[in-house]
C-alpha cells in the first residue's frame, strides 16, 4: 500500500464531516494541527450568511472559501485539510470546484454515489475519497470511476452502522441489529482493494476500537462524534450540551428528509415527525436534489440550523452511538491522544 498520498499525516485519522455548521474551519484546522485530516462540511455551509435564503449557492461558496482559509491558518501547515460534500446536494459540483480552487487536500463524499467526483477534480491534485457502507458499494464506485474516468479512489472511507448522521444501511437492519459489523466490511474492502488506503468509521471512540479497525486491514480511522465535545468544535454550546447530556435511550434511528435513515438525538421535532406531523419549509433553498418541499416532513437545513443554535424543540441533532458515552469537553489534542496509543501509531 502506498502511503505517499497521506505522507503529511502523522496520525492516521480523519475527522468526520458534520453539518450544518458543526465542523467548520475552527475544528478542521485544530485537527489538522495535530497531524490528522481535519474536515469541513459543505452542507448548507452558508446558512449564517445574510443573503443565504436569497443567494444560497453564492453564500455557501463564499463561506466555504472563508472556512478553508481559516482552517489553513489554524493548522499551521500541519496535517491535511479536506471537505466533506454530500453528492445529493444541489451545490455539490460548485462547492467541490471551489474547494479544489482553494487548494483543498481532499474531497470526501457520500450520501449517494459521487460518480462524477474525479471529473470535478481533474487536474487539481485534490484527492477523491468516497464513503461506502459495504464492499459491494466500494466495488461499484471504484468500477464506475475506473471505466468513466480512468481513476481509482485515493482512499475509501468505510462507514459502519454505529455512525451518526445519514447511514448507508436499510432501516430494518439498523433497528434489528443485523447490519454487517464495521470490522467485517473493512476487511472485505481491504481485501478487494489492497492498493487503496481504507479508513474505518462509525462508533470508534477508544484505542481498542482503533486497533480493532486497523487490525481488520484499515490504514486508519475516521472519527466524528467525539470531536463535538471539544473546545475547538464550531458547534454552539447548546449543541454540545445536548450531546453531553445524551444517554443510550436518547440516540435512535430516524428517517431523514434526504430519504435515508440516520442516527441522532430524540427531540420534540423527531418525536412529532414520528407521530406523523409535518413542518412545511418556511423558506426553501433547494439544498437536496431528491427533496420535494410539498412532501417532506420537515426542512433538514432548518432543522440542522436549529440544532446548531441549540434549539432542542425544533432541532435535528445528529450523533453516532459514541454520543451516549462522551460527556466531558476536551481539547482536540486530548481527543486525538485518547484514541491513539504508542502501540498504534
Amino acid at each position: 500500500m502506498s502511503e505517499s498520498k497521506f505522507g503529511r499525516l502523522s496520525v492516521p485519522l480523519i475527522q468526520g464531516g458534520m453539518g450544518v455548521g458543526i465542523s467548520l474551519g475552527g475544528l478542521a484546522g485544530a485537527v489538522a494541527r495535530e497531524g490528522a485530516m481535519g474536515v469541513i462540511s459543505t452542507a448548507s455551509i452558508g446558512f449564517l450568511e445574510e443573503d443565504f435564503y436569497e443567494n444560497p449557492a453564492e453564500a455557501s461558496e463564499r463561506a466555504l472559501r472563508r472556512e478553508i482559509r481559516k482552517a489553513r491558518k489554524i493548522s499551521e501547515g500541519k496535517g491535511m485539510v479536506a471537505v466533506n460534500a454530500m453528492s445529493v446536494t444541489t451545490d455539490f459540483a460548485r462547492l467541490v470546484k471551489a474547494a479544489a480552487d482553494e487548494g483543498i487536500d481532499a474531497v470526501i463524499s457520500g450520501a449517494g454515489l459521487p460518480t462524477d467526483l474525479p471529473e470535478l477534480l481533474k487536474g487539481t491534485g485534490t484527492l477523491a475519497i468516497p464513503i461506502v457502507s459495504s464492499a459491494k458499494a466500494a466495488k461499484v464506485i471504484a468500477g464506475l470511476w475506473k471505466r468513466h474516468h480512468g481513476y481509482i479512489p485515493d482512499a475509501i472511507v468505510v462507514e459502519g452502522p454505529k455512525a451518526g448522521g445519514h447511514l448507508g444501511f436499510d432501516r430494518d437492519s439498523l433497528l434489528d441489529g443485523t447490519c454487517q459489523p464495521l470490522t467485517e466490511i473493512v476487511s472485505e474492502v481491504s481485501r478487494l482493494f489492497p492498493e487503496i488506503p481504507v479508513f474505518g468509521a462509525g462508533g470508534v471512540r477508544s484505542p481498542e476500537d482503533v486497533k480493532a479497525v486497523m487490525d481488520a486491514g484499515a490504514y486508519g480511522v475516521q472519527v466524528a462524534t467525539p470531536f463535538i465535545l471539544t473546545e475547538e468544535c464550531d458547534a454552539s454550546e447548546g449543541f454540545k450540551k445536548a450531546i453531553a447530556e445524551a444517554c443510550e435511550e436518547d440516540i435512535f434511528i430516524l428517517k431523514s428528509p434526504v430519504g435515508m435513515p440516520g442516527r441522532g438525538l430524540r427531540t420534540p421535532l423527531t418525536e412529532a415527525v414520528a407521530a406523523g406531523k409535518k413542518f412545511p419549509p418556511s423558506k426553501c433553498v433547494n439544498c437536496i436534489r431528491t427533496c420535494k418541499p410539498s412532501e417532506t416532513p420537515y426542512c433538514i437545513t432548518e432543522a440542522l440550523k436549529n440544532a446548531f443554535l441549540g434549539n432542542r424543540e425544533r432541532g435535528l441533532f445528529f450523533s453516532g452511538e459514541s454520543g451516549a458515552h462522551i460527556n466531558e469537553v476536551k481539547t482536540v489534542k486530548q481527543v486525538v491522544e485518547s484514541l491513539f496509543g504508542k502501540d498504534i501509531i
